[in-house]
């Protein structure tokens, strides 16, 4: 029965980190470059769910919407007014593209940080739960109503992604301008219209992770850091720029994570990321599905 639980409660968790990794997925897909200011993404999903429900009197439902359109207007301006000059052609101060990348989007999670704990303060608060639920038995394994409501949410927002990918006219433009831009144009696809819809996109599954979190952790100016290194751990275990590899390893790293936290040591929990991060480097650096895998 233990292990079942474990299982369960680690694949639920795995969907949070694929909301989280495969955003910055999408991003290495096209840009090719890694957005270290992405868990700050997820800090502010999780203070705009808190701060609207508790402080402005919203109802969690709305609140939820709230924190998502929060993390895509982030992505947009991230995108507008700070990573454009990497392919619009006006970034030549001397920085190689990639650098540009680190410097700024690192420079952005400060502020951003730092910010939150100027306006809003130090504080950890906690979100109202979504669904005033206790402990429940579904089967043979037990949950919280806020943990089993924000995995079906989870888990249809991940759905909702693959057939916005798969099926929809602005994924296959998403497919094309992260196969080949320049020939994505060409085709006359929007190549930068595209990618600030990436960008769109990635700030608000990051932000929609920790607004469903919120309820379950406590919310500080520097919550993101975690989940942002096992956001990094997952992309490169699924494979640089894969959102299917994204997902497999977010549900893998949940599970081993749930598994080890019991029989080997909880305090590690949240070092056995970097562990895997660095057997993949060394036993297989192209990923679980590498550059076969690749399709954003």
């Amino acid at each position: 029965m233990l292990a079942l639980d474990l299982l369960a409660n680690g694949l639920i968790y795995g969907c949070f980190y694929a909301l989280m990794a495969v955003g910055l997925a999408m991003i290495f897909g096209v840009l090719k470059v890694v957005n270290f200011a992405h868990g700050e993404f997820f800090m502010i999903g999780a203070y705009t769910y808190v701060l609207v429900s508790l402080k402005l009197g919203v109802p969690p439902w709305l609140a939820l919407p709230g924190a998502a359109i929060a993390g895509a207007l982030l992505g947009w301006l991230v995108e507008r007014l700070l990573m454009r000059p990497l392919y619009a052609g006006y970034a030549s101060w001397g920085f190689m593209k990639d650098e540009y990348a680190v410097v700024v989007t690192f420079g952005l999670s400060l502020l951003l940080i730092n910010l939150v704990d100027k306006i809003v303060g130090p504080y950890s608060f906690r979100g109202p739960p979504l669904i005033d639920v206790g402990r429940f038995a579904l089967g043979p394994v037990m949950l919280t109503g806020q943990k089993a409501i924000a995995a079906v949410i989870a888990i249809a927002l991940m759905i909702a992604l693959a057939l916005f990918i798969k099926r929809s006219v602005w994924g296959l433009q998403i497919q094309a301008v992260a196969q080949n831009r320049l020939g994505a144009s060409l085709a006359g696809i929007d190549a930068t219209s595209t990618t600030s819809l990436i960008f769109i996109v990635s700030g608000m599954l990051a932000a929609l992770s920790g607004a469903l979190l919120a309820p379950l952790v406590n919310p500080s100016p520097d919550i993101g850091a975690f989940p942002a290194v096992k956001s990094y751990v997952i992309v490169v275990l699924g494979g640089m720029g894969s959102i299917w590899g994204a997902m497999i390893a977010a549900l893998i790293l949940g599970v081993s994570e749930a598994f080890f936290s019991v029989y080997v040591s909880y305090d590690y929990r949240d070092a056995f990321g970097l562990f895997i991060l660095v057997a993949v480097l060394l036993l297989r650096p192209q990923g679980l599905l590498g550059e076969k895998g690749r399709e954003v």
